[in-house]
Formats: C-alpha cells, structure tokens, sequence
C-alpha cells in the first residue's frame, strides 16, 4: 500500500514537472544578469538581474524588471513583486527613491555629470528577494511591439502583470515554492488587491504554477477615489490646517460631500472656497515640505516637470524633494547605462520615471469589495500610511479598514524604532486572516522615501511575524 503511494506521488511531480516544462518553453521571457552599474564603483554586492516577460494576448507587451535577490537567505527568503504607484511611474523609483531597493543616488554628490550611487543600509532585499517590474505597458523600459498593445487601463494591467509573475515563475523555477507577497504604494493600492484576488483564484482553479500567496502590502494606498479624495478636509481639520468655524460650516452645509457638492449650494460652495485658500497652496504629499515646481494633479505620484531639469542657484537655496528625481532621468537616459541594463535598443525614445502620456484607462475606482473578498481567505496585509501625506489621508485608511468589519485584535498603540515614537498601530483579524495597519510619523505619500529606517523596520518586523 505504502510503495502504491508513493508510486503515485512520484507520477503526479513527473507530471507536475513535465507540465511546468512545457509552460517554460512558453514563457518568451529573457533575462541578463548586471554585475556593475555605471555611477557605482566596483562590482555590486547583490545579485542584479534584468530582463523582458512578453504578455497580453498576443504577446506584443513586453514587461521590463529588475530582480534583485535577497542580501540574507535568498533560498528562503520571501518573495516580494513591488509595483510602484502612477499609474505609470518606473519600478525604478519604488527601487532608488522610496529605498526598497539597495542603492539611492548621492545627491549632495551630483555636479552634472553622471549620478553616483550609495548603498541603502535599510533596502528591504536585506530580508526577501524582490521583482521591480515596470507596469503597466509604456512604464518605464516596458513597450509593445504593437501600436494596439500601448492601450490599457487597470483591469487589463492586473491581467499583464498575474501574467508576468506566472511566466517569471517558469522561467525561474528555484522561486515558484517561496513565499509570495505582492507589494507597492499610491496608485497601485487600486491594483494589488486585484492582483492578490487573481492569483488567488487561479490558485483554486488549478492553474500552473501554483504560487505560495501569502498576503500583500500597500503603502499610502489608493483604495476608494471618491473617499480618499472626500476624507482630505477632516484630515485638514486634524491637522490644524482649517478653522474649526470653516469645518463645522462645510460639514454642515456641504452634509459632508465635499467632491461633489451640490453647484446651487451656495453655503457649501462658500466654506470649501475657504478651505482651499487654507490648504491649496500646501504640498500634499507631505504638508510640512516646500511646494514648488509642477503640481501633483490628479495623479498620485508627482513627477517633475521638464522646465526643472536643471538645478539653478535658486533651486538649490529652496530644497525640494523632487529635484533628486532630475537624476534618474540623466542616468537612465544615459546609452552606457541601458546597455549595463541589457535594455532593447530602439524600444524607448526616452525614459521617464512617470509616463503621463499612457493610453490608460482607468476602469476601477473603488477596491474595498476585494479587501472583504480577500478577508475570506486568509491571507496577512499590512497597510501603512505616512500621516502627513494629504494625497491620500490615513484617516480615509482607516475609514475603509474599519468597513471591513474585522476584529481588533490588537488596539491602537504607539510602535518604536530606537526607543522613539515611530508612528501608531492597530490589528485586525478575521478567523486566519490578519491585516496591520500603522502609521509613519512625519512621512509623506510614498513614506518609505521619507521615513526610511522606521519602514525598513516595520517592514522586517511583518514578514517575520512579530509585533511592529
């Protein structure tokens, strides 16, 4: 009976195997290893991989990623797939400014020529090995070899990306069992729980390969457009931004619909011209920062804008935070930089870290049905917001965290970092299912850029289970 079983077994990982092998040669995937970098000096110490996964139903997108393998176990250590917000900003951004990735350019260093980098002491490939991928088509060094192939929106990006993950999973086999967490910030808030629900589903359905989902994390997340735009004026009024006078009378008048307010409400209309003169000349992403330069707009991750890329006299007595991003598009525009990369000659005119111009449908406004959907299955989540940020205010957060209808398991309380403060925590659980929610004091939208030591921490403390 025993040797009956253990026959079986082995014919189902013959057949698993000889399955997974016929996927492979399917995968139209290429991929380059880069051992030095331009503007580093020596060899990099980790393993740097970049390469192309074809997608869409013709496989005409070509996904551009960098993979970078864990600093730690990389035979062990979880693996993280990070999409960074935009729609349409590089993967490269998530990499170099927000500091998930291990190098940062030395700013204070740059005199024109080509950035330098340093190495980033707090780089979340200190615990887990992580896929940067540039998504959704146009993003980045990603491109279709079809006119027809530049035209997306959200559902159709999370369809390229499940796609993405399966084919790079083929094509690197030594990942397919490690534990699976699907990660990233801002606008993609809207797309990773799509993303989560996705493979969740082609779990249950059998497909190949199977992935060891184990839940995701999100940043600073779009979740609900109209909420997390709504929830901006009570923020305000947290904040000391706004006069109690001037909240009251919009709450009151405007009956707390503060995006679509009634146009023959003339009360409404007078305190939110109020509020705005009291807010709108704030920089949003984190309210205690100078504004200056291009505007944030409806997107939710702010790229400068190209009457900037330069750094005049004046710039460098006024420090903005975006003026460090006039380095990424130097460096990788530069030709001895896409060839360290192995990039495709002739795919891009120009790099941009945020590709406004996307033929980009945006298709889904509100995620929170797949949160509750998500819930249900037992997976982990770890939410966090910089409660600075106004772009995405954490109390719009938690105001969806809390329709959840989760238990808490764990109320809200201070976590630290070095003794100090660092920001507050509350957890969450539902039968297997746990979500942590926490704030970052003092950063912005995107807070891992602002708060980078407190977010490596918080980060490291989640993947390995223990209390922030």
């Amino acid at each position: 009976m025993a040797t009956q079983e253990h026959s079986a077994e082995a014919d189902s990982r013959r057949i698993t195997c000889l399955l997974l092998l016929l996927l492979f040669f399917t995968t139209a995937a290429s991929k380059s290893i880069v051992k030095t970098l331009p503007g580093f000096s020596g060899d990099l110490p980790f393993k740097f991989e970049t390469g192309y996964v074809s997608v869409g139903e013709r496989d005409d997108v070509q996904l551009f990623y960098y993979f970078i393998e864990s600093e730690k176990n990389p035979l062990k250590d979880p693996l993280v797939l990070w999409i960074t917000g935009g729609p349409g900003c590089s993967a490269f951004s998530g990499l170099v400014y927000e500091k998930i990735g291990p190098l940062a350019y030395d700013v204070p260093a740059f005199n024109g020529g080509l950035p330098t980098f340093l190495l980033n002491p707090y780089s979340w490939t200190k615990f887990a090995n992580i896929i940067f991928v540039d998504t959704p088509v146009g993003t980045g060094f990603s491109y279709s070899t079809t006119s027809e192939g530049y035209y997306s929106s959200d559902t159709k990006t999370v369809k390229d990306t499940y796609s993405f993950l399966r084919k790079w999973l083929l094509d690197h086999p030594n990942f397919a069992e490690h534990n699976l967490y699907i990660a990233g910030d801002s606008y993609s808030g809207l797309l990773i729980p799509l993303i989560v629900s996705e493979i969740s589903n082609a779990n249950e359905e059998g497909h190949m390969p199977h992935m060891s989902l184990r839940g995701y994390v999100i940043g600073n997340p779009v979740t609900d457009l109209h909420n997390d735009e709504n929830s901006k004026i009570p923020y305000a009024h947290r904040m000391g931004l706004i006069s109690d006078e001037y909240y009251e009378g919009a709450k009151s008048s405007c009956q707390g619909e503060y995006v679509d307010p009634d146009p023959n409400n003339a009360q409404c209309i007078y305190y939110l011209r109020l509020i705005e003169e009291c807010k709108g000349k704030l920089n949003e992403a984190q309210i205690l920062e100078p504004r200056c330069g291009s505007t944030w707009g409806h997107r939710f991750f702010e790229d400068i804008s190209s009457d900037v890329l330069f750094l005049s006299s004046q710039q460098e007595e006024m420090w903005c935070r975006k003026y460090g991003y006039i380095l990424s598009y130097i460096w990788a525009n530069d030709p001895t930089v896409q060839q360290a990369l192995h990039i495709r000659k002739g795919t891009k005119t120009e790099w941009r870290r945020c590709n406004k111009t996307l033929a980009f449908d945006e298709d889904v406004t509100n995620v929170v049905e797949y949160h509750q959907f998500l819930s249900r299955k037992g997976y982990q989540a770890l939410i966090y917001s910089g409660d600075h940020d106004m772009v995405i205010p954490y109390i719009g957060t938690l105001e969806w965290i809390n329709s959840l209808n989760l238990t808490v398991d764990d109320n809200w309380r201070p976590w630290f970092v070095d003794g100090q403060v660092a920001g507050y925590t509350e957890k969450y659980r539902h039968y297997e299912f746990a979500l942590t929610f926490a704030t970052i004091m003092g950063a912005g939208h995107t807070a891992t850029q602002y708060k980078t030591k407190q977010c490596f921490a918080m980060v490291e403390r989640w993947f390995s289970q223990y209390q922030l």
